[in-house]
């Protein structure tokens, strides 16, 4: 017997997102939601939650279900308390006291460290915080968990934490995952289910699997849509010829067969739809290129937090033009530290003994939070200001970025995070640098705009360091890769 079924669900806000949607989930499915930044997945989760209602369609609960929902943001009334009592608050009042010894159990469950249990969530990592939103939500015991962008701040290590747990010790639970995450798709959906303004898809495999089948429903689809289109065409050229013979014959007989030829015509054409391709917005990078073989020299530099704590040295280091390093480590090890303090000596000017970077390096740089950009700016004011573009200029570029009139005029603080890293990735092209600084610059990005981003990187031969844990992209685009651990930081072959 099936979970949810949703039975022609359709929302439009103020586009369409999706349009009579059918699916049916049961017990131990793990499906993986995919669509491209803005077209939905977050508003069907919530739809599913109860949070709100669509314009169309209807979703029917099986009587008595349980869902557990885990959103992307931690809600700002949890940041003041302690990791234990965050999770501890998931449960009814009347329960907490009798069934607070979940609590330990589901933080065990993600090997969390017991010196964390009472601090405040404000101070845990993002990771840590996402592992307290997914035990909040699986305390509650629920039949279904909505997961919403789950992987998002987890190094390789919690990772797998993670991806253990949901294939192994989630206990049949079912599941409806919005990830952009392809390796993690791969590894822990059983189905996968692409949500699309007209005709979304569903398919018993994971992502990879997937797409490939949907990719050739969509070739099939087009070929019928051509053909239609020519029979429409051949149509209405016949109908013309009619016509024309009636008129000159006088024959009523004629006119009305050309009119019902003409009608035919019309309702193939009616129904002809292209095919829905994911666009949310091209990426593009641009390089504007350096004589200098060595951008930046190491010798040893001591990484610190901005307190002065020592995390790790870097030894000695040089970064040629056109390598493309990849930093990876644990949580918390130093790794968007380092990055800021390569962007204090590139960007801001400022002077770290051992480290050295060519006059001729042009940074581009963007963080996790993309900090870099105005909160208190409108897209279009930020990019007509900084880089000195006519309003229509713009405009243009703004719209090619997958950004509507309303986006454009809004403030960057009430954009989405996707919205948010398109804005930092358009800026970033338009600074034209021949050195990219990018602290987990998929993070937000859909699955086309990932694989933008690398087809981008490649072809213009960018010299870069960045932080991922994007295991596809860092397969696609890494030349180095740099490992942070044990006090230390060594190249891994």
């Amino acid at each position: 017997m099936s979970l949810i079924n949703i039975n022609g669900l359709g929302i439009a806000s103020p586009h369409r997102l999706f349009h009579t949607l059918n699916l049916a989930i049961h017990p131990g499915d793990r499906i993986g939601l995919i669509a491209g930044n803005g077209a939905g997945k977050s508003t069907l989760l919530r739809c599913i939650a109860g949070q709100t209602e669509a314009g169309s369609g209807e979703i029917t609960r099986k009587r008595g279900l349980k869902i557990g929902y885990v959103e992307q943001d931690l809600p700002e009334n949890l940041l003041d308390l302690p990791l234990i009592e965050a999770i501890r608050r998931a449960l009814p009042p009347a329960d907490r006291e009798a069934n607070a010894w979940r609590c330990g159990v589901a933080l065990d469950m993600f090997y969390t460290p017991t010196v964390l249990h009472d601090r405040p969530l404000r101070v845990l990592s993002g990771g840590w915080q996402r592992f307290a939103l997914i035990a909040r939500a699986w305390i509650t015991e629920p039949d279904l968990l909505l997961l919403d962008e789950p992987t998002n701040h987890l190094d390789l290590d919690r990772l797998a934490v993670l991806e253990d747990w949901i294939r192994y010790g989630s206990e049949g639970v079912a599941m409806l995952i919005a990830s952009h995450d392809r390796q993690f798709l791969d590894d822990c959906t059983t189905r996968t289910l692409f949500l699309r303004a007209d005709i979304s898809r569903d398919y018993a495999h994971p992502f990879s699997r997937a797409r490939g089948l949907m990719a050739a429903d969509d070739a099939t689809q087009e070929a019928v849509l051509a053909k239609d289109a020519k029979e429409a065409q051949r149509l209405r050229q016949n109908a013309g010829r009619l016509k024309n013979v009636g008129i000159n014959s006088g024959s009523d007989l004629l006119l009305k067969k050309s009119k019902q030829l003409n009608a035919r015509a019309e309702a193939i054409e009616q129904a002809l739809r292209p095919v829905e391709q994911i666009r949310s917005g091209e990426i593009k990078l641009s390089n504007r290129g350096t004589h200098a073989k060595v951008l930046v020299s190491l010798d040893n530099i001591a990484v610190t937090t901005p307190d002065g704590r020592h995390l790790f040295r870097t030894g000695a280091l040089k970064i040629f033009q056109g390598d493309r390093i990849v930093i990876t480590g644990a949580n918390g090890v130093g790794k968007s530290q380092f990055v800021r303090m390569l962007r204090e000596v590139m960007c801001l000017g400022d002077e770290i003994p051992g480290i050295t970077a060519s006059p001729s390096a042009v940074v581009g740089y963007i963080d996790q939070q993309m900090s870099q950009l105005p909160a208190d700016e409108t897209a279009h004011g930020f990019i007509a200001g900084s880089f000195r573009l006519g309003d229509q200029r713009s405009l243009s570029l703004l719209a090619s970025a997958g950004f509507d009139i309303d986006t454009q005029r809004r403030k960057i603080a009430q954009m989405s995070p996707g919205q948010k890293a398109r804005l930092g990735l358009l800026a970033l092209r338009l600074t034209e640098p021949n050195f990219y600084l990018m602290d987990e610059p998929t993070n937000h990005v859909d699955i086309a705009g990932q694989e933008r981003l690398e087809d981008e990187i490649i072809s213009h031969g960018a010299t870069c360091v960045l932080v991922s844990h994007d295991r596809f992209f860092v397969r696609a685009i890494g030349t180095r890769v740099l490992v942070v651990g044990d006090g230390g930081m060594t190249e891994q072959g």
